[in-house]
């Protein structure tokens, strides 16, 4: 859209706020809103705020920045229930006082990767999600790990207490233009998945930061509380975002796909994947990012483990799902909705980047059951294993000269600054599971 098209639809629908929309360095979305009165300044890009208050940007003597808005994210929060009008959003990217693009800003970050991926004569990387939630039940501002019903996998009411509020999360999106494919009860109770349609990476990154926000609203509005931590409740499954990936070449085409190949897989994507295996425990830190993330990172809860490849074996770090054609693409199992949308699906890009440049030939699909072999057993097809926990993951990272060019430097820096501090803080804790098996005994 224009600034002309944008200030004339403002008019049109009432619209009384704007939301001026960015992302942290940990994923979290923050945002500046302003009156609609403000909204040709804004379009103007001379809407400032205090990076220095913002996780991971800059230091208090650099606090001004720039919201520069991305005109093609316009939208009209149908979610928003005001009495005073209605609240619409443009997401932005972030830039210093002297008007240039902010390097720390992940936007930015993803859209250099992308602009990478384009000399290289691709035109666009498509992402699809898979994010997983939970949804709890409250009492008054008390979040209570109580789950919202007690359904399974596909499960429908009266089991599946939450269908009601899954339905008007789809009702809401589908007023934003998302594309919504499916939804469903998940495995765990209380647990549940919504899929849309997939986009390019850019997009699906601001796609996926709508998502939440939207899932948030509607369960409170149901008196529950939805989160995606990666694993909220000990002994049952955790929450993934499996990430759909493909590449399309300059005339539009999937990359992915090739008629003649025993697989129907090209050359481009056995490539991309062998550099995604590669890379693997280096990113693993930016696409789980939490300390809780590892909770779910281990066998016998359907979370991958292990750096391997099929086209039919869900234990898996990557699979190839049956469609061919057009829908040809690799499932990247291990990503969870706690990172970083803008830097996980560069560090994955940037990852099968790789892998295309230096050729690279994956190791062979394992069809085997991985949680049913032993360490010598994986070790001896190659198998390598995942970071265990965010230490190792961090120190993967650092080791990675891929990533650290790709995200950069002062970003790194930030990140593992924070995620050793979180570790710390962890690692010191005494917990009940502790109190429980040794205040007595000892």
């Amino acid at each position: 859209m224009t600034k002309k098209e944008i200030l004339k639809q403002a008019a049109e629908f009432n619209v009384h706020y704007v939301r001026l929309m960015f992302t942290d360095i940990n994923g979290i979305l923050k945002n500046v809103e302003i009156p609609v009165s403000g909204l040709e300044s804004a379009l103007e890009g001379e809407v400032m705020f205090d990076g220095s208050s913002i996780q991971g940007f800059v230091r208090i003597q650099e606090a001004d920045m720039y919201l520069q808005p991305d005109l093609s994210t316009w939208l009209l929060l149908a979610y928003e229930d005001t009495s005073y009008g209605t609240v619409a959003r443009l997401i932005c990217d972030v830039y210093t006082m002297d008007r240039k693009p902010f390097a720390e800003d992940p936007r930015y970050i993803l859209k250099k990767t992308l602009a990478k991926m384009e000399s290289m004569g691709f035109s666009a990387f498509q992402i699809g999600v898979e994010p997983e939630f939970f949804l709890f039940k409250t009492e008054g501002d008390t979040i209570l790990l109580e789950p919202s019903d007690d359904g399974g996998y596909f499960d429908l009411a009266p089991v599946d207490q939450a269908e009601d509020c899954r339905r008007d999360i789809v009702l809401e999106l589908e007023a934003l233009g998302f594309m919504v494919e499916a939804a469903h009860h998940e495995v765990a109770e209380g647990q549940n998945e919504i899929n849309f349609r997939f986009a390019n990476a850019l997009a699906a990154a601001d796609n996926l930061q709508q998502f939440k926000l939207v899932v948030k609203n509607v369960a409170r509005r149901h008196g529950l509380h939805a989160t995606f931590m990666a694993k909220p409740v000990y002994g049952i499954n955790g929450s993934g975002m499996h990430t759909n990936c493909s590449l399309t070449d300059a005339n539009g085409v999937n990359a992915f796909f090739h008629e003649e190949d025993s697989m129907k897989l090209s050359p481009v994507c056995r490539q991309f994947i062998a550099g995604v295996l590669k890379q693997a425990p280096g990113f693993t830190a930016i696409c789980n990012p939490t300390v809780n993330s590892y909770k779910r990172l281990v066998p016998g809860y359907e979370a991958p483990v292990y750096v391997s490849w099929s086209d039919a074996n869900r234990s898996a770090l990557i699979r190839i799902p049956a469609k061919r054609g057009s829908a040809t693409r690799i499932e990247l199992r291990s990503v969870d909705a706690t990172a970083n949308p803008y830097l996980a699906f560069s560090a994955i890009l940037a990852s099968g980047l790789y892998g295309i440049e230096h050729q690279l030939v994956p190791m062979d699909p394992v069809y085997a059951n991985l949680y049913a072999m032993n360490r010598e057993e994986r070790e001896a097809q190659g198998i390598d294993q995942l970071p265990e926990n965010l230490k190792e993951a961090l120190y993967a990272l650092k080791k990675n000269e891929l990533l650290n060019e790709v995200i950069g430097k002062p970003l790194l820096t930030k990140f593992m600054e924070l995620k050793y501090q979180e570790w710390d803080e962890y690692r010191t804790q005494v917990t009940e599971w502790e109190l429980n098996s040794y205040l007595k005994q000892y």
